[in-house]
């Protein structure tokens, strides 16, 4: 099959195209959160992500009520300002005290 430049050039053009529409509705999809009153809520795969922690780690810090948590649908949530204030507990708890002399 011998194909032409212009032939060959057309469909590179029509496959690019497509390229750029799935690229749209990936990052539309992608940008795609779950607010509710005004809160970004986020799941565990997001939380695993951002904490770079294991799915046991996330677990323990649930029930242990360090991370609250909410489940809608059978799924579990995080709202966004917990996992903040969760993480400054965190850090501030992980500081050790410095004793000045003097």
């Amino acid at each position: 099959m011998n194909v032409d430049r212009i032939e060959f050039m057309a469909w590179m053009e029509r496959i690019i195209e497509r390229f750029d529409i799935l690229m749209e509705l990936v990052s539309g999809a992608k940008n795609q959160s779950t607010i509710i009153d005004g809160e970004e809520l986020l799941d565990n795969q997001d939380i695993l992500q951002m904490l770079k922690i294991s799915a046991r780690s996330l677990q323990r810090y649930r029930s242990s009520g360090k991370l609250p948590y909410y489940t809608i649908s059978g799924k579990i949530y995080y709202k966004l300002s917990d996992v903040h204030q969760f993480i400054r507990e965190s850090f501030t708890a992980s500081m050790p005290k410095v004793k000045v002399n003097g």
